[in-house]
């Protein structure tokens, strides 16, 4: 192999290297912006810190364990109504800083948007895991619709006022209870968040959908369905 050939095959390799460093970073960042908030379901020393806390001021009478169970949630409820923060169950950044603790070293990445206002990366990427979890399969209208839904909510008094409010409110999202809201979205997944987002509802307002193959609820088929999309059924 000539001189000049190796070079060339040195500055691939290089390349490719900080390209896959830069895409490992990006990967990380995005994560952490979502990972450091705890909801129903979280379990770690973490959770018994809030615990702990909660106990200690008398919000909480449950056991220290480190399970975000509903004793929990309801007590994280009841601090963030006493203290004039946002009632939505989630220990995001303002409620621990509130509770006087810290997430972790990126714990400030995650800024949830506030009752439909502008949106941050960490609300974008949360919104694209659900969307990636509920609506893979769907038409790229009906993944838009999906995320529209959660939007929808956030606006309407009977729900949490966050994103993240909505999207872990117990039972709400099967992705949730399953644990395929971790998985990574894909880039379908994230545009379609980001077009929701932008101000697009293929749904005309709709809070619930289903698809009628799958659920198990009695209750979702008494509300009204106005739109179908895909194998969803949107309904208000």
């Amino acid at each position: 192999m000539g001189h000049k050939n190796k070079l060339s095959v040195i500055a691939v390799l290089l390349t490719l290297f900080i390209c896959g460093t830069m895409l490992m970073e990006h990967w990380k960042s995005q994560n952490a912006a979502v990972e450091t908030i705890l909801y129903w379901g979280s379990t770690g020393s973490k959770v018994m810190e809030v615990q702990r806390k909660l106990k200690q001021w008398g919000y909480y009478d449950g056991p220290i364990d480190g399970i975000y169970g509903a004793k929990t949630f309801e007590a994280v409820k009841l601090f963030q109504r006493k203290n004039g923060l946002k009632v939505d169950g989630v220990v995001g950044p303002q409620t621990a800083a509130a509770l006087g603790i810290t997430l972790n070293d990126t714990s400030t990445s995650y800024q949830p948007s506030r009752g439909g206002g502008t949106s941050s990366s960490g609300d974008l990427y949360l919104l694209a895991r659900l969307v990636h979890a509920e609506a893979r399969g769907e038409p790229y209208i009906g993944k838009v619709a999906v995320a529209a839904v959660v939007l929808n909510r956030v606006k309407h008094p009977a729900f949490p006022n966050t994103i993240a409010g909505v999207i872990y409110q117990p039972g709400a999202f099967t992705a949730v209870t399953d644990g395929q809201i971790n998985l990574a979205p894909d880039e379908e997944a994230l545009r379609a968040a980001r077009d929701a987002l932008n101000g697009w509802d293929p749904t005309y307002g709709a809070l619930y959908y289903y698809n009628p193959a799958k659920t198990t609820s009695s209750w979702i088929w008494s509300r009204p369905v106005h739109i179908v999309i895909g194998n969803h059924r949107f309904a208000k």
